[in-house]
């Protein structure tokens, strides 16, 4: 094991050879160097641990929202925003939609887009009051079929950008919510606040996101209007997240990285490439940072689910989206993430570190 010294395993094998006679004349031995396969088979295995543990949080979650169904029906489908769904659903609770009152169907895409189809088409053949969707590419698909459901939306970032609706005050969709517009020169004024030698920025998306290239898009003007070079990365799954991230080191003195559910999925190859070649990472909201990004200017999860929570019981009270303008929520808090802080030898000047949310890497 590395952590006792050991950093290269061999694997070696000893054959006896026998004569025609069936007396054993010597033996063949060969041996290869397993190091890398080693690794690769190690990473894996935490991948995999990984991925359980998100399972398992997820069935907590869902076996949470499952309510025997008296007065309403509502669904609610995510592909990222976690902690989104729990202040929607708490805030909803408080508001008095309890187990008695409402059920609350729970579907979650996994990143997977031919999974994100079939979900949302068994949404809008469903019998339900409601649908609530967290982030862009569920909503996409949701209001793309043109479903004569409501639709509630919780932290899109650019939502007229992504064709949800054409005039933030006025939904035209049959579709409204909350938006968390990323604070694009915020972030990246914390970023100067931290690191100021910082001059090339490496930015890693998913080209299909509306969201993601619309943020990106607001993050190169920001660049080139203060003098900031910037090397783009982009991918269009999330297996090729980890390549995108390894090919900015040496490039880059900083990452960028927009709400993208595509990334967001395969984090934690930005985080290890990152903390291992001391690259901060700058995300676009606190569960980035809570999965290993150094740092952000991030808008309150609790928040933006109360605000949420508060249009869908509008709408499960018999008011229509079109009546109720979508609410950008804006960004509250610096958040940094601990681990990282450590991993890349940051020291923070006295006014942030008085004031940041200080996080740790959340499984």
């Amino acid at each position: 094991q590395p952590e006792i010294g050991i950093d290269q395993f061999i694997e070696a094998k000893i054959r006896p050879v026998f004569d025609n006679e069936g007396n054993r004349a010597f033996y063949m031995f060969a041996a290869r160097d397993i190091t890398d396969e080693r690794k690769t088979y190690l990473e894996q295995q935490h991948r995999d641990k990984e991925l359980q543990d998100a399972n398992s949080t997820i069935l907590k979650y869902e076996s949470e929202l499952h309510y025997l169904l008296e007065s309403s029906k509502m669904f609610v489908w995510h592909t990222i925003d976690k902690e989104g769904i729990i202040h929607f659903s708490q805030s909803l609770r408080d508001k008095g939609y309890t187990e008695d009152k409402l059920k609350v169907d729970y579907k979650c895409a996994q990143g997977d887009a031919s999974t994100l189809q079939t979900i949302a088409q068994n949404m809008a053949d469903g019998d339900y009051d409601l649908i609530a969707t967290i982030a862009t590419p569920a909503t996409q698909a949701l209001v793309n079929l043109g479903t004569d459901k409501p639709v509630i939306f919780i932290a899109v970032s650019a939502p007229v950008a992504a064709g949800i609706m054409s005039d933030l005050n006025k939904p035209d969709k049959n579709a409204t919510g909350t938006s968390n517009a990323i604070p694009v020169s915020d972030i990246f004024g914390l970023a100067k606040t931290l690191t100021p030698d910082a001059k090339t920025y490496g930015f890693i998306y998913t080209n299909s996101e509306v969201n993601s290239v619309d943020t990106i898009s607001s993050a190169k003007k920001y660049c080139d209007e203060n003098g900031l070079k910037y090397v783009e990365a982009s991918v269009t799954n999330s297996s090729e997240v980890q390549q995108a991230a390894q090919s900015l080191v040496g490039k880059v003195d900083a990452i960028f990285v927009p709400n993208d559910s595509v990334v967001m999925d395969s984090f934690s190859a930005i985080t290890e490439v990152s903390r291992d070649n001391k690259i901060p990472v700058y995300g676009s909201s606190a569960t980035m940072v809570n999965a290993g990004a150094f740092a952000t200017v991030a808008i309150s999860d609790e928040g933006i689910g109360r605000i949420s929570a508060d249009m869908a019981v509008d709408v499960l009270g018999g008011k229509k989206p079109a009546d109720i303008p979508c609410q950008v929520v804006p960004a509250s808090d610096t958040v940094i993430n601990k681990q990282t802080l450590d991993a890349l030898g940051i020291e923070l000047p006295s006014d942030v570190s008085g004031s940041a949310v200080m996080v740790e890497d959340q499984k």
